[in-house]
């Protein structure tokens, strides 16, 4: 037994001090890591468990967890309370054309606050991040205003148009700290080749940022998909809501009484307008996190 517990300790005396650190701090960083993931998760779980739920047992004490029997009918009721394929092609629609705006012109914006050299730049840089700080609350009055003297009320344009516009600061910020860490001399031996302006942003800028994109890319969907705020105030027609409006009115459609509340039914429908963003982050992390950490580099 001595020789044992010897040739054992003799062992671990020959593993590196840095290797058993390394080893320590990622069994640390799990132990922490573990319990915060059960907490973010427990919503969803029990969103999805309340999803299957028969209506009797959705406010039992103690909370049933698994619910038994599976009411897998409640998300054919979503669809049978709700015109969903209207909704959810209006929603596709409308978030396409929100992330291929941003994308564009954020790009197109972020790359001439990196790369051109004009009087004022940082100072229009400096007011350009100021207007993160304005809440839309703020904003919201007087841009309803613009919008009903241009006719755009119950129309689309109040929620796309401000995207093929730059809309979002942060789009811009984020491109532009990812456009700054690429080499200057790309460019310069662009222009030796006649390279313009256009032919660098298109040939050599885009296809470089593209983990930024992505990382983009998944911001505006996520907002543009989820956003219930601005498509309450601009869409007024039935037909043109989005899913996000459309999880609204499912509160008021309960045949048993305008008074009842079917948590099922809305964990239900939440569960499939969230499944898009659940699926999207999942494929796409990897380009997600790798634009986030290159756009905190510094040029």
């Amino acid at each position: 037994m001595a020789s044992i517990h010897s040739s054992l300790g003799a062992r671990l005396r020959r593993i590196p001090k840095k290797r058993i650190r390394k080893v320590a701090s990622q069994v640390f960083a799990t132990l922490l890591i573990i319990p915060g993931a059960i907490l973010f998760l427990a919503p969803f779980i029990w969103m999805l468990s309340t999803s299957l739920k028969d209506p009797r047992l959705t406010y039992i004490f103690p909370p049933q967890i698994i619910p038994d029997p599976f009411r897998w009918d409640n998300y054919v009721r979503v669809f049978e309370r709700l015109p969903f394929q209207l909704y959810g092609w209006n929603t596709v629609r409308m978030t396409f054309l929100c992330v291929l705006g941003q994308l564009l012109s954020a790009s197109v914006v972020a790359y001439g606050f990196a790369r051109l050299r004009f009087p004022g730049r940082d100072l229009l840089f400096v007011v350009l991040l100021s207007t993160m700080m304005l809440p839309p609350q703020v904003t919201m009055i007087p841009s309803f205003l613009i919008y009903r003297y241009l006719g755009w009320i119950d129309t689309y344009y109040p929620l796309i148009v401000p995207d093929w516009l730059a809309g979002s600061p942060f789009t811009v910020f984020l491109l532009r700290q990812f456009i700054s860490t690429l080499p200057v001399e790309m460019d310069e031996a662009a222009k030796i080749e006649g390279c313009g302006f256009f032919g660098i942003y298109w040939r050599i800028i885009l296809p470089l940022i593209a983990p930024a994109l992505a990382a983009v890319a998944i911001f505006v969907f996520m907002w543009a998909w989820n956003d219930i705020f601005y498509s309450l105030i601009y869409l007024n027609t039935q037909d043109k809501w989005t899913l996000a409006l459309g999880l609204n009115f499912l509160r008021r459609t309960s045949p048993v009484g305008p008074m009842v509340l079917e948590v099922e039914i809305i964990m239900a429908g939440s569960i499939i307008v969230m499944l898009p963003c659940l699926l999207l982050f999942f494929f796409a992390q990897k380009y997600f996190i790798q634009g986030v950490v290159f756009t905190g580099v510094k040029g």
